[in-house]
């Protein structure tokens, strides 16, 4: 099969992952203040961290263009798309006019967009899966029918050390936010099955709030054998590891990944954030 997969920036990976998937992201761009960063291998993420942090004004990120999904779908006759939740972004309905547009171009042309309905290692999972399935000489028809299962069956949570972004972006009131500093609250926060954020616990402290995330994976009552997790984490690989091995000593994972947070997904989990999905 002549394939591409696409995937917009929130798709974060490591080294080992992009080199197996034949994928192209095409990147967010996002302002803080009067500075603009492009989401793509360029990006320094010291500097956004820097610029959000000196920030009191909320992050405006701006979705990948018609245009610029078209660039990508033209290196390849079958392109399977992944993107954000459509609940968080514009970004599916650009990737769907491009589509539009490529099918108008190219009526033999095949271009299947997957809502992943989350973000960061939703999209991740979401793209291995596609890969797997092509490897095993799937009909494009049966991968997107056992991926949008898979999309479906899949959790997302997140917890930010950090409210600050959350409260600019005004996923959490600003009332709420500063008891939750003051009170040391550390939501664990989730995506439901249309992939809109929501508070799925109040822990009080970092530590707890990680050791209930882990009890809420078990909570789950899901079959892991064949299940890959995968963590993403902002600039803290310490926290990352310490969590996959608590998680590999309770449950039976096919395998647990790590990658590290871009651009867009730093700016929704912030500095030091964890974002976890299976």
């Amino acid at each position: 099969m002549d394939y591409k997969i696409v995937a917009d920036s929130s798709c974060d990976l490591n080294e080992v992952i992009e080199k197996d998937l034949n994928i192209e992201l095409v990147p967010f761009n996002i302002a803080i203040d009067e500075k603009e960063f492009r989401d793509d291998k360029d990006i320094v993420m010291e500097d956004l961290v820097k610029a959000m942090k000196a920030s009191p004004n909320p992050i405006k990120t701006s979705c990948p263009s018609p245009g610029d999904f078209m660039d990508a779908y033209e290196k390849a006759k079958d392109i399977f798309v992944v993107t954000i939740a459509d609940k968080l972004s514009g970004t599916y309905n650009s990737a769907i006019l491009a589509r539009d547009m490529a099918l108008e171009k190219d009526s033999e042309k095949f271009v299947h967009v997957f809502d992943s309905k989350g973000a960061s290692v939703t999209e991740t999972l979401t793209a291995i899966k596609i890969g797997e399935l092509v490897e095993k000489g799937l009909s494009k028809e049966e991968i997107v029918e056992k991926v949008e299962d898979y999309i479906k069956d899949m959790k997302t949570y997140f917890i930010s050390e950090d409210l600050s972004n959350l409260i600019k972006n005004g996923r959490i009131s600003k009332t709420k936010g500063l008891i939750a500093t003051i009170l040391n609250f550390k939501p664990i926060m989730g995506a439901d099955d249309e992939g809109n954020i929501h508070l799925v616990e109040n822990i009080r402290g970092s530590n707890k709030a990680f050791n209930r995330l882990v009890e809420i994976i078990g909570e789950s009552k899901k079959d892991f054998k064949e299940k890959i997790l995968a963590i993403s984490h902002a600039n803290a690989p310490q926290k990352a590891k310490d969590l996959k091995e608590k998680i590999k000593s309770l449950y039976d994972f096919k395998d647990i990944l790590i990658v590290e947070t871009k651009g867009l997904s730093t700016a929704y989990v912030n500095h030091e954030g964890i974002i976890l999905a299976f």
